[in-house]
């Protein structure tokens, strides 16, 4: 329907996204948000419409594929995209309807009767020159599995991404392969089973890949495994500027949300470094060329992941003293939350609700006093569908024409 109501204007929308941003109390019976000294995000908060809302569905805890396809207006249970696709898009891999897309986690893992047992996930989350090196030695010496061609790229810190090209389009569902990583550690990691007839035939190719590239990483110190995740096909899905008539660029450090950014059409914009100071500088160049900006930042999320409650303090800290930079822009419309949360007390992602930040001319505000799950609870905007958000955000930037008589 919202197709039918768009109006094009000159009109600038910013959507910053602090990834895993919502949290649970960890100390004081308090929230990192809550902990953390932040005066403009406060200040902010004070004069623009705020909510919560359900990246996919009550209880559902989000993966980062769908929570952020929410925030960009799509349905994440109608659109289901696999992290390899994701990852390998980010790193700048071609995916072809041929292709199957995976995201890998470089492992430590130590053998037991020559069974390989997993004791640490992430290997230590090596450095990514680390990364450059072992994944170039794969690459070197592994090119070809019984006709399939393999590409593999580095990521960041642990990440790889592995495209295995087919010399013909793979049917539907060709991708439905279990992970091999168990997800925990102490545990062997899991075998690749593919769940039709199709997808066992890649399985068996994605077996022999993890056999040989456990042989040429046997001796590596700490990334001695590769454990492998998201098996995926390349989705067809209609672009932002198809679905929203808005123009939409990324600026992001990581891969993966640079490649779920480029799947729905938006324009990656490259720049150097990974502070949120790099990307306020490449937001201001690029400021005149696009009506949407989607600003990514991650470590909201990694210290989330880890435990390390202060330390997403800090990165949300970190973020208020950068936010009157943003201001600067003076956006039509500027949303601020999260793909989902990540409590440092879980230590993972959540299924609760994602503070949510609206800022426009049109709000009618006044309803919390900062920027925090319990404030968020107060406002106007109630809890919502993140799919919701989208139209909220066209709305407030006069971009839907009225429905109906």
């Amino acid at each position: 329907m919202i197709e039918n109501l768009l109006h094009r204007n000159d009109s600038k929308i910013l959507l910053i996204v602090l990834d895993g941003l919502g949290g649970l109390p960890v100390k004081d019976g308090k929230t990192e948000l809550e902990i953390a000294n932040t005066p403009n995000l406060d200040n902010l908060a004070k004069v623009s419409a705020l909510g919560m809302h359900i990246p996919v569905d009550y209880g559902i805890t989000p993966g980062s594929g769908p929570g952020h396809l929410g925030l960009f207006g799509y349905d994440p249970l109608k659109y289901q995209i696999g992290r390899g696709i994701l990852e390998a898009l980010g790193l700048g891999l071609e995916v072809r309807h041929t292709d199957i897309a995976i995201r890998g986690n470089y492992a430590t893992v130590e053998y037991v009767n020559d069974r390989p047992i997993v004791k640490d996930r992430r290997a230590g989350r090596i450095p990514t020159e680390e990364n450059r090196r072992i994944t170039k030695k794969l690459q070197e010496s592994l090119r070809e599995i019984d006709g399939v061609q393999v590409i593999i790229a580095p990521g960041m810190e642990h990440r790889v991404a592995i495209v295995l090209r087919f010399p013909e389009e793979l049917p539907e569902g060709s991708d439905e392969i279990n992970d091999t990583d168990p997800q925990e550690v102490g545990k062997e990691p899991l075998k690749p089973v593919g769940r039709n007839p199709n997808a066992e035939r890649v399985a068996r190719v994605v077996e022999k890949f993890v056999e040989k590239v456990s042989q040429l990483l046997k001796e590596e110190p700490k990334a001695n495994y590769l454990l492998l995740r998201g098996f995926a096909q390349k989705p067809r899905i209609p672009t932002m500027e198809e679905r929203f008539g808005v123009k939409p660029c990324c600026i992001a450090v990581y891969p993966m949300y640079k490649g779920l950014a480029s799947l729905v059409g938006m324009d990656i914009i490259k720049f150097e470094g990974n502070t949120i100071q790099g990307e306020i500088n490449t937001l201001k160049k690029v400021w005149s060329d696009y009506d949407f900006f989607f600003v990514h930042i991650k470590k909201t999320d990694s210290y989330g992941e880890d435990g390390n409650w202060e330390g997403k303090v800090s990165v949300i800290e970190d973020f208020d003293r950068h936010l009157p930079q943003f201001l600067e822009l003076k956006p039509d419309v500027l949303a601020i939350t999260g793909d989902h949360s990540t409590p440092s007390k879980l230590k993972g992602h959540s299924w609760h609700p994602v503070p949510l930040l609206i800022n426009s001319p049109y709000v009618l505000g006044g309803t919390s006093e900062r920027f925090t799950e319990r404030e968020c609870l107060k406002g106007e905007l109630g809890i919502l569908p993140a799919q919701k958000i989208m139209n909220l955000l066209l709305a407030n930037a006069l971009r839907l024409k009225k429905f109906g008589a």
